[in-house]
């Protein structure tokens, strides 16, 4: 005997049954997007200007339990859409600067992000060897191309403050990289002990990242020369601007001013990227002379910074010059890795076309050493951009730098992110090369930085202001300064090798990629 339910109770059972089988396709459509973007806003949100360093670890983790048991295709768009929500927050300063290269970077830096995870096997053991180094080979990657690279917003700038940095004296950055993404896992393991994590392989990774730490706070240090006074002159005046030829002797007068104001008695005074701008308002013959007078009537080594048009072509030129306090230049530096779409643009005849805004002449990169050989010793020079650049610092430093420098010009940024990631920057800097690093900008930001890394004196944006220290000219090599990103370059190259190898062993002629185990 059967019994069958009234229509109405039949119609409300079907329809209970088809919502739980509907919720379960709709919290699993959801998930991965939602998990995506924590990641990728932990990662942003551990860089400057934010820079709470501990939610890297966070993303990672995160990041690490999204590949596992996925397709090729699965890894592929979950670690480019990661990326996206680290990197379209972390720079958005590109957008007022190029908002067409800022969509297209953002988007195929998101691609090598996405390899790295295709090329990392799901599978615990093998995931948690290959990942932080393919992470660590997409960032060095994208720090050199397309178009010389855009290294602002890597993941190894978001821990300037934290117990890692000292790590960089070993092996740079990238080793920082892998230890933040092997810390992400290591709390992957601890969610996932059950399922997908290892005792073993949590112990190993603790291990590590305590070893290298300890290492790097072993590392020999550099030896003091002897004590240098220095000043950092920063004229002030607005900021978010654009260059104008009616500005030229305006800026100068800014900081010559400022450098009066101060009376100082310094050994050494360092003034901001282009600040003299010899041209229409301000005739070459002129401006080097008040120049010089600034080095004669402070008896100090000025290292002043130059832009102007070359005559006669269509390039300008980027340098800084050391004036001896009798006001004699001894030495130049013309700026070697100049910004793509700020300083030159790529492919010039076809984007003009389509954006307005470019700068009219490109600027003509320099080849010679990032040194400036001053009354006081050898000084290092990284102009602007160029502290990103890890091997700017270390070749200065490996042609007898004993104080490092970044001359900048940061005015012309929307925003805080450029300023504040490249002092994290300059920090890492300092602590990769044993050395004092000194940035200044004409509206800020300025720093003095200690060979730790320590931001030992800051300015505000927009203010005029003279730091005035006492830094010391140091010598001696650090483990990085010499063997540069090789060893982390080596290891994570090998990782893909076998990340690639198990993918295509896991692969078989009845394999469907198409049918995957669950739906992004």
């Amino acid at each position: 005997m059967t019994s069958e339910l009234p229509q109405t109770e039949r119609q409300d059972s079907t329809e209970s049954s088809s919502a739980e089988a509907v919720s379960p396709r709709i919290s699993g459509r959801f998930k991965t997007p939602i998990g995506c973007a924590l990641a990728g806003i932990c990662i942003a949100g551990a860089v400057p200007p934010w820079g709470f360093w501990p939610l890297a670890f966070i993303g990672f983790a995160i990041l690490d339990q999204l590949l596992i048991g996925t397709t090729s295709k699965q890894r592929f768009r979950r670690g480019w859409l990661t990326t996206a929500w680290w990197l379209f927050p972390a720079m958005l300063w590109m957008f007022d600067l190029t908002a067409p290269g800022y969509v297209v970077a953002s988007m195929i830096y998101g691609c090598y992000f996405g390899l790295a995870c295709v090329l990392t096997p799901p599978a615990a053991t093998a995931r948690r060897l290959v990942l932080p180094g393919a992470f660590a080979v997409a960032e060095l990657v994208r720090w050199y191309w397309p178009f010389g690279g855009v290294p602002l917003a890597n993941i190894a700038l978001g821990q300037v403050d934290s117990p890692l940095a000292p790590a960089a004296r070993l092996a740079g950055p990238l080793l920082i990289i892998v230890l933040v993404v092997a810390i992400g896992q290591l709390l992957s393991s601890l969610v996932m002990w059950n399922r997908d994590g290892s005792p073993r392989q949590a112990a190993y990774v603790a291990g590590i990242t305590l070893a290298v730490v300890l290492g790097a706070g072993l590392h020999p240090r550099a030896a003091d020369i002897r004590d240098v006074d220095v000043a950092l002159v920063q004229g002030g005046g607005p900021t978010r601007t654009r260059a104008s030829a009616d500005q030229e002797p305006v800026v100068l007068a800014r900081h010559i001013e400022a450098t009066a104001a101060a009376e100082l008695d310094v050994d050494l005074i360092l003034w901001p990227e282009n600040v003299v701008n010899p041209g229409r308002y301000l005739p070459m013959d002129v401006a080097e002379e008040r120049v010089a007078r600034v080095a004669i009537d402070n008896d100090a080594t000025l290292l002043p910074g130059w832009f102007h048009g070359l005559d006669g072509t269509a390039n300008t030129v980027n340098y800084h010059t050391a004036i001896t306090p009798e006001g004699v230049t001894v030495d130049r530096y013309d700026k070697v890795r100049i910004v793509p779409f700020g300083e030159y643009v790529p492919f010039r005849n076809i984007v003009e076309k389509v954006y307005d805004g470019l700068p009219g002449r490109d600027v003509l990169p320099g080849t010679g050493s990032p040194t400036l050989d001053t009354p006081l010793g050898i000084v290092g020079v990284s102009i602007s951009w160029e502290a990103y650049f890890e091997r700017r610092s270390r070749d200065a430093v490996a042609n007898g730098a004993q104080l490092l420098t970044n001359p900048t010009n940061g005015s012309s940024f929307w925003l805080t992110q450029v300023h504040t990631q490249q002092v994290a920057s300059n920090q890492l800097r300092a602590i990769e090369n044993d050395r004092w690093l000194l940035m200044v900008g004409p509206t800020g930001l300025s720093a003095v930085i200690t060979p730790d890394g320590e931001v030992q004196q800051r300015t505000d944006i927009g203010e005029r202001n003279v730091l005035t220290d006492t830094v010391t000219m140091r010598t001696g090599r650090t483990l990085s300064s010499q063997v540069g990103p090789w060893p982390v370059l080596l290891y994570g190259l090998a990782g893909l090798l076998v990340g690639l190898r198990s993918a295509i062993a896991a692969r078989s002629p009845q394999q469907d990629d198409d049918a995957e185990p669950t739906k992004d």
